[in-house]
């Protein structure tokens, strides 16, 4: 029988291409998750599967009263608002007033913020960021994010908005198109797409032996290409070179900004691991300005999957400063 003192909460990690839920408790940990893929004909729909889901594990683990809130972290998520708000991997027209969607569904409070935000939330409660107040986590996967803490305070901005990190154009990246409409963007580099896309024109500029040619190249991820890359192929580790440099040079402007003391690869394109932090710390210590040079860690998450960005967004109806 559940003690009728402890409060859960349901987190929810928005994503390009998955939608992740999970119930969580005062702690941390997760008691139950699921999942479904994010790319519906409509908000609504999406909403009427996660209500439904959120819905389904409440009751299977008999939780019925002890539910404090449903957190949702989103892509250009607007806590003020309760809406997303122009993000450039949905296909949603916007802006979508998600927590009002949840809260007609559910009948709960709903709160909601930028998944990065969320990531960074859950990373410090809980993962290799606990006890630092100033770092910065970036997400890697279907596009890239930013979450800084500074002193303590996750920054938000006027709107929610601030630490659009996968934004922030580079001249590595000139002449490759972002969804956001703009050219050279991080994201067109360091996402799973930019891998993939640095892979195809390895491939097509160069006649080195390659287990990626294998395959239809319209047909490979950026799994596959870490995958090559840990068994030795050239070309593969090539794209990680490549990409993890560009994320250290970033990273070198991002740290004269918040003075951090880590910076932290989240998602999955991090599972790659020391192919990615390698390059990336040693053009990081390059590039950066000399005040932050040997003193900046380059880490990767401590938390398994999602589950920094769903337990930072289940933290979310917890504090006082959410809009519920």
């Amino acid at each position: 029988m559940n003690d009728l003192k402890q409060k859960y909460t349901v987190g929810v990690d928005l994503g390009g291409t998955n939608t992740v839920y999970a119930l969580v408790d005062e702690t941390g940990v997760i008691i139950d998750k699921a999942s479904f893929p994010t790319d519906t004909p409509s908000a609504d729909i999406w909403a009427d599967k996660l209500a439904s889901g959120i819905s389904e594990m409440i009751a299977r683990n008999k939780l019925e009263m002890q539910i404090a809130g449903i957190g949702i972290g989103a892509p250009s998520a607007n806590p003020s608002s309760g809406c997303i708000e122009g993000a450039t991997n949905l296909k949603w027209a916007p802006p979508v007033p998600l927590v009002a969607m949840m809260k007609q569904r559910l009948k709960l409070p709903v709160s909601i913020n930028n998944d990065a935000n969320a990531a960074a939330l859950g990373e410090r409660a809980y993962g290799v960021a606990k006890g630092l107040d100033n770092f910065i986590v970036i997400t890697l996967g279907t596009g890239v994010g930013g979450g800084v803490v500074c002193n303590g305070h996750l920054l938000c901005g006027s709107r929610g908005f601030a630490t659009e990190l996968g934004h922030i154009t580079f001249p590595f990246a000139k002449g490759r198109m972002c969804g956001c409409g703009r050219e050279g963007c991080l994201e067109t580099i360091a996402s799973a797409r930019g891998i993939v896309t640095t892979a195809r024109r390895m491939l097509a500029e160069s006649d080195t032996p390659s287990s990626l040619r294998q395959t239809d190249t319209r047909l490979l991820t950026a799994k596959m290409i870490a995958e090559a890359a840990e068994a030795g192929d050239a070309i593969a580790q090539a794209v990680f070179n490549f990409t993890g440099s560009c994320l250290g040079k970033a990273a070198a402007q991002f740290a004269a900004f918040s003075d951090p003391d880590a910076i932290i690869l989240f998602g999955g394109v991090a599972k790659a691991g020391r192919l990615l932090t390698e390059p990336m710390a040693k053009a990081f210590e390059a590039d950066v300005l000399h005040l932050y040079r040997g003193r900046v860690k380059i880490l990767t998450s401590s938390l398994c999957d999602a589950e920094a960005a769903l337990i930072g967004a289940a933290s979310l109806p917890l504090l006082p400063s959410q809009p519920k």
